[in-house]
């Protein structure tokens, strides 16, 4: 897992003034065109999660993490289970540590 690889990515983003969090600030990234990816936390709850999911269609890549909120906690300091990254390079990055999920997963 690169959870511990993600974390410092997501780091990274905030000390970079690159990381947005909670779900309406997230919520007017997306709409103003500024999020470049949006990232979930494993426990957010399943309401929440198809809420951004649906306002995120269209617009921007959303994806879920195999973090919790506690485990964000760090980075956040505040509880927070709705990210996005507004750097291109930092979004890749943070991509590159998301685990593989089982839907990306073809089976070979």
């Amino acid at each position: 897992m690169n959870n511990n690889g993600l974390l410092s990515a997501l780091s990274l983003c905030r000390k970079a003034g690159a990381l947005v969090t909670g779900f309406d600030p997230v919520k007017e990234a997306v709409f103003s065109g500024k999020a470049v990816l949006v990232l979930l936390a494993s426990d957010l709850s399943p309401k929440t999660a198809l809420r951004v999911k649906r306002f995120c269609e269209d617009f921007v890549e959303c994806a879920d993490m195999n973090l919790t909120m506690e485990e964000l906690s760090p980075i956040t300091r505040k509880p927070a289970g709705v990210f996005a990254v507004t750097d291109d390079n930092l979004a890749k990055l943070c991509k590159g540590k998301l685990s593989v999920k089982k839907e990306e997963y073809d089976g070979n």
